[in-house]
């Protein structure tokens, strides 16, 4: 069972405290399965957990990719755990800003939450290497493998986040990113003074600034009215998000650039985590796996249907420009130089967190 909570409910709960059940931690992390999964169907061998209610904040709302993905998650954990644990979902806002989330999840407030490492990329300088443009491939489902069994993400970069109070369990994509303005992104130029609303990450700040670009950190929550007042010209994100939050009502021009991705990961409070018994941790690892390859069908079912909407919406229509590989190829040399300011000034382990991430990449194209 999912329970969703409206926002004086939420605010009242910020004052509870998790007592996390006892028993031995799970000296495995969070590996899937283990030895209380014998028959290897997801039920713990029969073995009882204790009952439990859970708190699992998101960055977006109703039917966005974030809330279908932590809905499931939470339907599979009650599931596995035979109705004992019940998982309270909330969208954005309902607790705060973005970054209240990320505190909220470090202070034990709430026990998990999707966070965008784009929001977090003066907490840990090295988060911000999803921020680079044109460094992964074209082809989603490869970048996901990447996600999965990258070392330079899944051991490095995590450990950066565990330092600061915040465990990954799964990094994930929420699709490609797209660009859209007021008026036609297309060539470098056409971003010189260019008001670009980005995130709170000053790797993405020196992305835009790279083609000439004057960008502008801004809350999601103030998006809409920002593009529609004029405060800024014009953002970036994936189909599915542009769609329904109806950015594309207040922009004429939509580039399909894929320029990126949008990277986001599944996180959990680690004092909280390894405080449970092991066979409740064995059910949140198991969610999390399964969760896996159902994320990237979440994400890529919204994404193709939203494009055919944006695309038939006549009432507010917006002209779709594909980019070219040569136009393309403009952006990424000039992508490049952010690429050797985050070496520089991406955090001590930014190097070579870049350098094995490039590798990796490299080995899932050839094979």
């Amino acid at each position: 069972m999912i329970k969703k909570k409206g926002l004086l409910a939420s605010v009242m709960s910020l004052g509870l405290v998790l007592a996390a059940c006892g028993g031995d931690n799970n000296e495995n992390g969070n590996n899937a399965g283990g030895d209380n999964d014998p028959d290897g169907n997801g039920n713990n061998g029969g073995e009882q957990v204790e009952a439990q209610e859970w708190r699992f904040v998101t960055e977006e709302t109703e039917g966005q990719v974030q809330m279908v993905y932590a809905e499931e998650f939470a339907e599979l954990v009650n599931e596995k755990s035979d109705g004992q644990i019940t998982i309270d979902v909330y969208g954005f806002g309902e607790l705060g800003s973005e970054v209240d989330q990320v505190e909220q999840l470090q202070q034990g407030i709430v026990e998990f939450a999707i966070i965008s490492p784009g929001f977090t990329g003066t907490l840990v300088p090295e988060g911000n290497i999803f921020a680079l443009q044109f460094l992964f491939d074209d082809d989603q489902e490869l970048n996901q493998q990447v996600l999965n069994e990258s070392e330079a993400i899944n051991t490095h970069l995590a450990e950066k986040y565990e330092d600061q109070g915040i465990m990954p369990l799964a990094f994930w994509t929420e699709g490609a990113m797209q660009w859209t303005g007021n008026s036609p992104l297309q060539t470098p130029d056409d971003f010189q003074g260019f008001q670009m609303r980005t995130q709170e990450s000053p790797l993405i700040l020196r992305s835009y600034e790279a083609y000439g670009a004057n960008p502008t950190a801004m809350s999601w929550g103030e998006l809409y009215t920002g593009l529609q007042q004029g405060a800024v010209e014009g953002q970036e994100n994936p189909l599915f998000f542009i769609e329904d939050a109806n950015f594309h009502e207040v922009q004429d021009y939509l580039t399909i650039s894929n320029h990126n991705m949008y990277v986001t990961m599944t996180t959990v409070n680690p004092d909280f985590y390894e405080g449970l018994d092991e066979a409740t941790q064995n059910i949140v690892d198991e969610a999390i796996e399964e969760m896996r390859d159902r994320g990237f069908d979440i994400q890529q079912e919204q994404n193709d249907a939203a494009l055919e909407l944006i695309e038939e919406a006549t009432d507010t229509p917006t002209e779709v420009i594909e980019l070219t590989e040569e136009e393309r190829d403009e952006f990424r040399e000039l992508a490049g130089e952010a690429r050797d300011y985050f070496r520089e000034n991406g955090g001590d382990d930014a190097e070579m967190i870049l350098d094995m991430l490039i590798d990796e990449i490299e080995e899932a194209q050839g094979n």
